[in-house]
């Protein structure tokens, strides 16, 4: 175990007069029991989810409600007392995209409601219309050439039937100790329980490239819809973006996500020939006045560090199925307790404390990427003409790092993005300076199921741009409750799925951790910096007809 690794190094440390041992990390105990005071009796965590789910809805980057809720958080942050709340642009993001209205109905050979969701950036119907279902496979230049002249007024049925599972584990989830015990220990590998897949970046620019060939032969062959299967079962619809957010491509035709129960009843009656009809009313728009879009941010000023920072943070942005409970009002609510409990507390931190709600996460870390970008660091623009049309996640690192100015003044960051789970540790993304720190700041949580420091990285998420240019960034190790069994991305992602106490919970974690990294006596120790990305082999240009 890492633990004991760690242990040991110290005892080695004793008996070395070339190696003395580090001092103990300082723990305030007097703060931590304050802390949780304000968080456990005087929680305002669920109300703030409440306004984001609820009232506001589903965020979808470039739409009117997440401006909204960029207003919103702006205007909270600040009746709390913080400072410099703000907006801060980046962009071009692209086109907004909003619907108000699905509704998907087979009307032969029977009369029946369906449960399906459009996907984003897909254009709606213009009012209900009327269509056969024809299942077509539609993965490569030859399908296309096969179908040509057969789509007219048809709704497409993209995907085969789903395979429908029996629950092969509990829908809801809390780590075990041998799982925490797994983590603990250092590696390259999964979070212990969701194994990390290798990303295929010629396979991505494959289906970006088809995917927007299938969307204008779809328009020029004059067919109505498409639809495809959920990736969840149970009435879940797994829905996220399709068509284009980038002006003057086209969008293709409205696009939906059905779910697998129901779609797998279409392919059936289309297999037996059975004529299916169905009718589809979906109501969406593109917005092209705006092509920015915003983070929210404030602060508590420092003291006798002001100009250092510490950043805590969480992405405001969603899918639009549900109402982005999960994903990730959780974490913005979080992180906006946190901050509300030491300022509610009066706290005069020696850093700058600072409060991020990023956007355009969903689309591939946009927002924290731009600011990163912006106040710390960067590479060049790729000049390889293939590198450009891979999403930035895909890119590889290449050309020198500069650094700006404030990257020598952020001390850590802090971010939180696993659903609703409460904390039960922290990943120190292979700083193994960072771990008898951890260690100190997660004793006082004990008993609240926080107690595991991993010396892996994890990925996916907002911290990753900090790490990319050198900067401490993290990310807290969370319970998945039922984020991957019902609520991610689905429309599922409600105030009913989240769990008021794993929130309280993690807003008291989240509070200490900040408060203590903004009272050190020295900045948080940092990794050496980041390498160039090697040179990979020189590939073929990827064929648009490739599946």
């Amino acid at each position: 175990m890492l633990r004991r690794f760690t242990l040991a190094l110290a005892l080695c440390a004793t008996v070395s007069p070339l190696a003395p041992a580090a001092p103990e990390e300082p723990v305030d105990l007097a703060m931590v029991t304050r802390i949780r005071d304000e968080a456990f009796n005087n929680s305002k965590v669920m109300e703030t989810l409440a306004h984001l789910t609820d009232v506001l809805g589903p965020r979808l980057t470039g739409s009117p409600q997440l401006r909204q809720a960029n207003e919103w958080t702006r205007w909270q942050l600040e009746a709390w007392g913080l400072q410099g709340a703000r907006q801060e642009r980046w962009g071009p993001f692209g086109r907004g995209w909003t619907f108000d209205r699905a509704s998907v109905h087979m009307v032969a050979p029977a009369t029946v409601p369906l449960i399906a969701l459009p996907k984003a950036w897909t254009p709606g119907t213009d009012g209900p219309l009327r269509g056969q279902a024809v299942k077509m496979k539609l993965e490569s230049e030859a399908d296309l050439e096969k179908a040509k002249g057969q789509l007219a007024g048809k709704v497409v049925l993209l995907a085969e039937a789903a395979e429908i599972k029996d629950p092969d584990k509990p829908l809801f989830n809390r780590y075990s100790a041998a799982e925490l015990e797994r983590l603990a220990e250092y590696g390259e590998g999964d979070d212990g329980r969701r194994p990390r897949r290798p990303r295929d970046r010629e396979a991505a620019l494959r289906r970006a490239r088809f995917g927007k060939r299938l969307r204008e032969f779809l328009v020029a062959e004059k067919a109505l819809a498409t639809v495809e299967p959920s990736e969840r079962e149970g009435a879940l619809v797994r829905v996220a973006g399709g068509g284009s957010r980038e002006p003057g491509e086209s969008v293709g035709v409205t696009a939906l996500v059905m779910a697998a129960e129901h779609y797998n009843r279409l392919v059936r009656l289309a297999a037996g020939n059975t004529p299916v009809e169905l009718e589809i009313d979906v109501r969406a728009r593109f917005l092209d006045d705006d092509a920015m879009a915003d983070n929210t941010l404030a602060e508590i000023p420092g003291t006798d560090r002001r100009g250092e920072v510490v950043m805590l943070g969480a992405h405001l942005d969603s899918w639009h199925g549900g109402t982005g409970a999960t994903d990730n009002a959780a974490g913005c609510a979080v992180v906006m307790e946190a901050a509300r409990i030491l300022k509610a507390l009066d706290v005069k931190p020696r850093r700058t404390i600072r409060v991020a709600l990023w956007t355009g996460e969903e689309q591939g870390l946009l927002g924290s990427r731009a600011y990163v970008r912006e106040h710390f660091g960067s590479r060049p623009d790729p000049a390889d003409p293939v590198e450009k049309q891979l999403p930035s996640y895909l890119r590889r690192a290449q050309g020198p790092l500069t650094l700006k100015p404030d990257h020598g003044r952020l001390s850590a960051y802090f971010n939180l993005d696993n659903g609703t789970g409460r904390i039960r540790g922290v990943y120190t993304q292979q700083n193994s300076a960072a771990v008898p720190i951890f260690e100190a700041w997660l004793r006082p949580f004990a008993d609240l199921g926080a107690t595991t420091v991993s010396n892996r990285s994890t990925g996916s998420t907002d911290h990753v741009p900090f790490d990319a240019v050198g900067l401490p960034g993290f990310q807290f190790i969370q319970d998945d409750a039922d984020y991957m069994t019902r609520t991610h991305h689905t429309n599922l992602d409600v105030y009913d799925r989240l769990q008021r106490e794993d929130m309280v919970q993690a807003s008291t974690i989240l509070a200490s951790f900040v408060y203590h990294a903004a009272m050190r006596e020295e900045r948080f120790p940092r990794k050496p910096l980041p390498r160039e990305s090697p040179p990979e082999p020189s590939t073929p240009e990827p064929t648009a007809d490739a599946p």
